[in-house]
């Protein structure tokens, strides 16, 4: 069985601590990941608001240097992946797989030369917005407002989808993502998201919107952050599984997968502390009698169907 987490911002986290990738502290780490078997885990350079904008590129860069880095150090355990195969040749090699992404298109600082240079560095997922408005779109927060994609959001739309880069559209506002779905001719993701029928938070997902990823072949990945699980702010494994079950009886286990938001969260549900705990969710989608193959399907499979036709 391959486990995908779709999303974490442990990069960003060693930058702050100065702790190693292959043994930490944080939410994840090599040793954990490779204790658990065959994972492939997106590693997002975030570009936090506070950079500016004159500095967004310049964020995502020294993110995706430390990236790089720690992959040279580590390179026995973990390698940088840009496509299906190198993903498999990885888990052959018994490395945890790695495929580099962007949370925050302020990254693009409104160019597409920039899109088509950070795809030759590697990123093959690009989270369309934060919170707040860029040059792409609307985010979650802009309520006001009520936009969706610019006309340079479109471009960047089909530029993704020519060059094969995951869109990812968390935290991008519902106009944007309805845009999107519009705009795309490849399947998108939802790479850390939960449904807002069980959690009304900005960040969650209506089921028409869900309905929609399923529609396109997409992937929604379930989030752990408790804010995003319960409207109480606090959350076990069973809230994890409600999520998951909601969006199976919506949409099928085939377009389920998992979103963790490691190390992008400062709470986690109980009894939990990293990823080393992701296993508790499989375990008890077995419990509750899934099949192995929706089992796999909702551990990887349905991300890496999707890797599979766009990158």
């Amino acid at each position: 069985m391959i486990i995908v987490d779709a999303h974490c911002d442990t990069i960003t986290k060693i930058m702050e601590t100065g702790e190693a990738l292959e043994s930490n502290n944080c939410h994840v780490d090599l040793d954990r990941l490779r204790n658990l078997g065959s994972c492939v885990q997106f590693f997002a350079a975030f570009i936090d608001p506070t950079c500016g904008h004159a500095y967004a590129l310049k964020r995502a860069l020294q993110i995706i240097d430390e990236f790089y880095r720690q992959i040279d150090i580590s390179s026995d355990n973990i390698m940088s992946c840009c496509n299906y195969n190198e993903i498999i040749k990885a888990i052959e090699k018994k490395r945890v797989a790695a495929i580099l992404s962007i949370e925050g298109g302020e990254a693009l600082q409104g160019d597409l030369g920039v899109l088509r240079m950070l795809y030759k560095l590697g990123v093959r997922s690009i989270c369309l917005t934060w919170n707040f408005r860029n040059e792409i779109a609307d985010g979650v927060r802009d309520k006001s407002s009520e936009g969706g994609l610019t006309s340079f959001g479109r471009d960047v739309v089909r530029e993704m989808n020519k060059l094969g880069i995951l869109i990812d559209v968390s935290h991008i506002s519902e106009r944007g993502f309805w845009d999107v779905v519009d705009h795309s001719c490849k399947p998108v993701i939802a790479s850390h998201s939960n449904a807002k029928k069980l959690c009304s938070h900005d960040r969650n997902l209506t089921d028409q919107q869900i309905l929609s990823i399923k529609d396109g072949g997409g992937v929604m990945g379930i989030n752990l952050y408790p804010d995003f699980l319960t409207t109480t702010g606090e959350a076990t494994l069973k809230d994890i599984i409600d999520h998951i079950e909601y969006v199976c009886s919506l949409i099928g286990p085939g377009y389920v997968g998992l979103g963790a938001d490691f190390d992008g969260i400062e709470r986690l549900p109980l009894g939990f502390q990293g990823v080393q705990d992701a296993a508790k969710i499989l375990n008890e989608l077995s419990r509750l009698n899934y099949s192995r193959e929706d089992i796999e399907k909702i551990a990887g499979g349905n991300f890496l169907r999707v890797i599979k036709e766009v990158l």
